[in-house]
């Protein structure tokens, strides 16, 4: 069972139907009893870091999500949750989850519309199991204004091009996450979910 906390962020209907579609069992939760006893937990969201760790802190959700990645299980952030793990961000000054040590920063002015808003590559530097059996040409669809920047470089497993180049892949430990949606990415999203349903863990 996959748990997808449920912090009001917004997009979490569309992670279920994905996962549903692959015939992943899951479940929106923001009971700490489901996310602490999930085999994986998956942290999606669209929005405002502020407002949505607002929700997180108010609702006891920050505690739960780190001892869930304290134990050990699968984690997947999407998006917003991609970001709400680094330290902080640069979007109205948030403190985030710390989870991974990094700033989430504004996109520079390149000439590029911002929001990044649609399909993109990303340049695989580290294989990792949530990555296996996506090849250089697979796009996947992002909705973003402000993008991940962790401290160790060896945190960025995958890097975007959109003016600058970007971390648009994330891992450490138990812990992964897209700055992409999987679940709007069609085929190569939903072998991302895919690889996650399977992963352990373990890089």
């Amino acid at each position: 069972m996959i748990a997808i906390i449920d912090y009001k962020a917004g997009n979490l209907r569309s992670v279920e139907r994905a996962l549903k579609y692959l015939g992943i069992a899951c479940s929106i939760t923001n009971r700490p009893r489901d996310i602490r006893t999930a085999e994986r937990v998956i942290f999606p969201g669209v929005g405002a870091a502020g407002k949505a760790m607002e929700a997180i802190e108010s609702s006891g959700l920050g505690e739960v999500i780190h001892e869930v990645v304290d134990r050990g299980t699968p984690f997947l952030g999407i998006c917003l949750g991609t970001q709400i793990i680094l330290d902080k961000s640069e979007e109205d000054g948030a403190r985030c989850l710390g989870i991974v040590h990094g700033t989430v920063r504004r996109f520079p002015d390149t000439g590029n519309k911002i929001p990044h808003m649609g399909w993109n590559t990303i340049r695989k530097k580290t294989d990792h199991p949530i990555l296996a059996g996506i090849n250089a040409h697979a796009q996947f669809y992002f909705v973003h204004s402000f993008y991940p920047d962790p401290l160790e470089d060896s945190d960025g497993i995958a890097y975007t091009s959109y003016g600058i180049e970007f971390a648009s892949v994330i891992a450490r430990k138990n812990v992964a996450a897209t700055q992409f949606h999987p679940e709007k990415s069609g085929r190569f999203g939903l072998k991302v979910l895919e690889n996650f349903s399977r992963w352990d863990g373990r890089q």
